[in-house]
Parts: structure tokens; sequence; C-alpha cells
């Protein structure tokens, strides 16, 4: 009985070792099984990054979908990457396995920016400071600033028709900004709002050039602006200490306090009202331009929304600015223009993320600390999910979108908590606009640069008019 107890238990173990044996040969294989995407890699240290840079990144991208697929690697930016070029892998990474992939800018630009930004993070610090900014540009709390919003609108728009030619795109910029700065700080001082401007104008200038720290760069003058924002902010900040704001971001970001109860540092409330800046200028800027080059293309939809905005005037007034959501419903077709034109311009084209361990998609293989971009633009643009996707459409929106078909302020944890806002700012100024001016645009508006979002060329130029 001894003997066949020790032959069962040696079996046993025997049984044991031979299973962990094939579970890990499979295990192997299964790994070996899984490949890196088709795709190139491009030069040594370079990669495609000048290819990419010398032409426009969207023909780049879109050109590599047709050769290798929806999935496909390269090397820009100094990183090897994979990009997602369908709504299934966006979906995926952004909102199905966030947790595989981490937020991630070249470290250039983070420098820029500031590392405390709440898109750079993930987990409890991320939640908290999404929490803050969503809070700050609530329905309940943009609906107040919208009388500010339409002073601002109406004051810009009066500086523009002096019978000069403006570069529409920069004066935009400025718009967007006022209305960042208004949703920061509320009624700020006019000193530190244009010191606030002068060298974030400077920072941004450096922000997409190839990073160089040698004195007289770009780059090198967007570090020093950039120590000097922290400066003004920091001296914002120590005034308003003592204030119990309740509703804007800064009051929010001044009177937050973790689990501990630890209060913000100074560094920390400077990232985040970066990043808020950020976020907010260009690619509204950038959508506004755009909508007005569609419009100015298709003089039969300009007078159909002209039309729309001029019976609203009609109108009671008092209800049509409640919210972003009655604004929509009260100018539909205005509102599908702006859907329209972030589909066809897609500002954001892609967004980056890291993987955080070795993942496996659709048989590819995407190493730890690879980048992965999902590929707004190309989604936007694929004829599968938007009928002739290069003609500007807005009655396409008259029935919603396949989800993770169309993702203009990105989707999941990360997606932009400001969007609203956005709209908002974009409908006031449109509907001031389009019922007291008209414009002609001047020298050709069909080129395009990145700066580093895409623009019409010199900005749009443009000459402003009072209707009469």
């Amino acid at each position: 009985m001894k003997h066949f107890a020790t032959i069962f238990y040696t079996c046993i173990l025997l049984s044991s070792i031979f299973s962990y044996y094939l579970f890990k040969k499979e295990k192997r294989l299964h790994k070996s099984r899984a490949k890196l995407p088709p795709g190139s890699m491009g030069w040594p240290c370079i990669g495609e990054t000048l290819k990419m840079y010398t032409q426009d990144p969207n023909v780049f991208f879109t050109s590599k979908q047709r050769r290798y697929g929806d999935i496909f690697k390269t090397h820009i930016l100094g990183y090897p990457c994979v990009m997602l070029a369908n709504p299934e892998a966006a979906r995926f990474v952004l909102v199905s396995r966030p947790h595989l992939f981490k937020p991630t800018y070249p470290k250039s630009k983070e420098k820029l920016i500031g590392p405390s930004a709440l898109f750079f993070h993930t987990g409890s610090y991320h939640a908290c400071m999404r929490k803050l900014v969503q809070t700050s540009f609530s329905p309940e709390v943009t609906r107040k600033l919208i009388p500010d919003i339409e002073k601002l609108a109406i004051s810009c728009l009066e500086s523009w028709a002096n019978g000069q030619v403006i570069n529409t795109f920069n004066e935009m910029k400025k718009f967007a900004f006022e209305v960042g700065v208004l949703s920061i700080f509320g009624q700020l001082n006019k000193k530190y709002t244009d010191e606030l401007k002068e060298n974030y104008s400077i920072l941004e200038k450096g922000y997409n050039c190839f990073p160089l720290k040698l004195p007289g760069t770009a780059y090198h003058k967007s570090l020093k602006a950039r120590k000097r924002l922290n400066h003004i902010l920091g001296e914002i900040v120590r005034e308003n200490k003592e204030n119990k704001f309740s509703s804007n971001l800064l009051g929010h970001l001044l009177n937050f306090r973790d689990e501990n109860g630890n209060a913000l540092s100074d560094e920390q409330i400077a990232d985040n009202i970066i990043g808020v800046l950020f976020a907010a200028q260009d690619t509204t800027a950038s959508v506004l331009t755009w909508i007005l080059k569609y419009l100015t293309d298709d003089p039969k939809l300009l007078d159909a929304v002209k039309a729309e905005q001029k019976e609203i005037c009609e109108s009671e007034h008092g209800e049509t600015w409640s919210s972003t959501w009655v604004m929509a419903r009260k100018m539909p077709l205005t509102y599908r223009v702006i859907l329209e034109t972030m589909r066809k311009a897609s500002v954001i084209s892609f967004t980056f993320r890291e993987a955080a361990v070795d993942v496996e998609y659709e048989g590819y293989l995407i190493p730890k600390g690879w980048k992965v971009m999902p590929l707004f633009r190309n989604i936007h643009h694929n004829p599968d999910f938007f009928a002739e996707p290069e003609k500007f459409d807005p009655f396409r929106f008259e029935k919603p979108p396949t989800p993770y078909t169309y993702m203009p302020f990105g989707t999941g944890t990360h997606a932009c908590p400001g969007n609203e806002l956005a709209k908002l700012e974009m409908l006031v100024l449109l509907h001031h606009m389009l019922t007291k001016y008209r414009w002609e645009l001047v020298g050709s508006s069909n080129l395009i640069q990145y700066s580093p979002f895409p623009v019409p060329k010199n900005g749009l130029r443009a000459r402003f008019m009072k209707e009469l």
C-alpha cells in the first residue's frame, strides 16, 4: 500500500510538471504567433518623421492605411508607433481596455504644457482633476457665462469690420483665448490677461517645432515663456487664495483637497490651467475658421444658415441662450454645420497612448512602451461610415452616426471635458456673425497649413463688413 501511495503521488507530481510545461509551451507558441503589424519604420533614429512633415500628414496616414490596412506600424517623433484606423480598434484602446494604455505625449511637449496637466495622467489624480474641470464647465456654470461670451463675440466682430483684411484663424484664436480666460478665472485683471496672452503666444510657437534648447530657437523661447507663465499664474493664485470661488476653474483648483487633506501645489494648478488653455484655444479657433470657409464655398447653405439665425432674432431671445442643448434645438442646421466641420476638418487627427504592457490585438503584438495612435481623421473620412466623406454635407447628421465612428472630442475617460463650452461659444459667435455681418475671402483658400492643427493657408484671409 505504501508503494502504491508513493507511485500515486509521483504520478500526480509528474503530471503537474508536464501540464505546466505544456501550458508554458502553449503560451510561448501563442505569443510567437502574435506578430508586429505591417508597415515601415523608416530611417534609423528619425524614422518617418521627416516624411510625415514634408507632406500633408493626412496623406501620409491615408496612404499607409491603403497599403497596410487599418492596423500598421511606423516610427515618428522619436518613437515606434502602432496606428489604428478603425472604430473597433479605437474603442479597444480608449474605452474597452484603457488600463492597458496610458496617455502620453512627447516629453518636449509635456514640458511646455506641464507634467501635472490632467491629460498626462491616469488613476485617481486624473479622475479628480477631470471632475474639477467638468464641474467648472458644467451647463449650470457655462450658462452664467453666456452674457460675457456674447460681449466678447460682439467686440471681436466689431474689431474685424474696419475694412482691413484679417487673418481669420488668428482672430478666432484671440476670441477663444478670451473665452478660455473667462471660464478659468472669471473677470481677470487686464494686466494679467495681456501678460498671459503674450507669453502663451510665444509658448505655442515652439510647441510644434523641433525641440532644440539652443538659445534663439523657437523651442528655447517657449521654455522661457513657460517659466514666465508659471510666475504670472503664481501671482494670480496668491492674490486669490483667500477668495472663496465657487464656480470657475481657478476656484475649484484652489479649494480642492485630496483624501489626506492636501491642497494642490502652485505648479499643479499652473499646469492644469495651461493644459485647459491649450485644449481650448487652437482647436475651437480652427473649427470656427473652417466653418467660415465651408459656408463661403456653399452660398446656398450659407443663405439657409443665415435664414435660420435671422428667424431666431425674430423670436424670443431669452430661452435661446439658456444652454447648448436648447441652442442646438433652436438652430439645428447651424449645429449640424459645426458637427460636419469637426468631421471633415478633423482638427484633432489622432491621439497618443502608450502600451503599458505587451498587448495582443487582432493577432498583432503591440509591444510595451510603443506609442499607440487611434487615427480619428481616417475614421471620419471612411466611406463605409460617411458616404462621400470629402463632401461637406451637414444633413448627414440628421441621423446620429454609428458609435465610435465620430470622435471629434475623443472618447472614453480622456474625452475633452470642455466640449460643451466649445460648442456653446461657437454657436454664440456664429449667431452674431451670421445675423450682423458679411465677409469675403481674400486670396486662395484651398491650401492647408499645420500649426499644429490644420487650417486654411495664411489663416484664411478675409474682409468683414457690417450688414446694412
